[in-house]
């Protein structure tokens, strides 16, 4: 389960060890791409209070809007697993594609032909250079483990996926799994 080369469309745990930082404290973050230039991710499991309609008026769904990283918080990004609904979508792995054509998208949610368990958007992204996720793995930072969901991801609960995974690796992990969110407040 656990990978030691990364690739696209895998997913990354955060450490336990990682406390205080709040993009990355508990995420799981689907691996967008990966390649020589640096790598790009959304995390998966940090819904915000924000709907579809709240920054695309025009889109009549109240589908979720998530906290997809750091950088370029003013962006809207979108992943999905119907590239026969949306053309110009980028294959990342497993069933699972990146963006595409995005007034298609939004007349296709607004007639219904779209689900919000086949789509999920997002504020930002997850951005390292080159090198630096490698670095980051190297010290620990990140668990990298193949996406077994596949292009079901879009349909696990967010709340506790970061506990599943934990629990799911086991060992040491399983301790980590009930740990309060800041464990200075136990």
């Amino acid at each position: 389960m656990i990978t030691e080369k990364l690739k696209k469309g895998h997913l990354l745990i955060a450490e336990p060890s990682i406390i205080g930082d709040l993009s990355f404290n508990r995420s799981v973050i689907l691996l967008a791409d990966h390649n020589k230039e640096g790598s790009v991710g959304f995390i998966m499991n940090k819904p915000l209070e924000y709907t579809i309609n709240d920054l695309v008026p025009d889109i009549e769904a109240s589908f979720s809007i998530y906290n997809g990283g750091p950088v370029e918080q003013d962006n809207l990004y979108f992943i999905h697993c119907i590239p026969n609904l949306i053309p110009n979508s980028i294959k990342i792995s497993n069933g699972i594609y990146w963006g595409g054509d995005f007034e298609q998208t939004r007349d296709l949610i607004n007639n219904g032909t779209i689900h919000k368990d086949s789509i999920r958007f997002f504020l930002g992204y997850t951005g390292w250079d080159a090198n630096q996720l490698e670095d980051e793995m190297n010290s620990n930072s990140w668990i990298a483990i193949e996406n077994i969901y596949k292009s079901s991801i879009f349909k696990k609960p967010t709340f506790d996926f970061w506990k599943e995974q934990l629990i799911e690796l086991g060992g040491e992990y399983l301790l980590w799994s009930n740990a309060p969110e800041n464990p200075m407040l136990n």
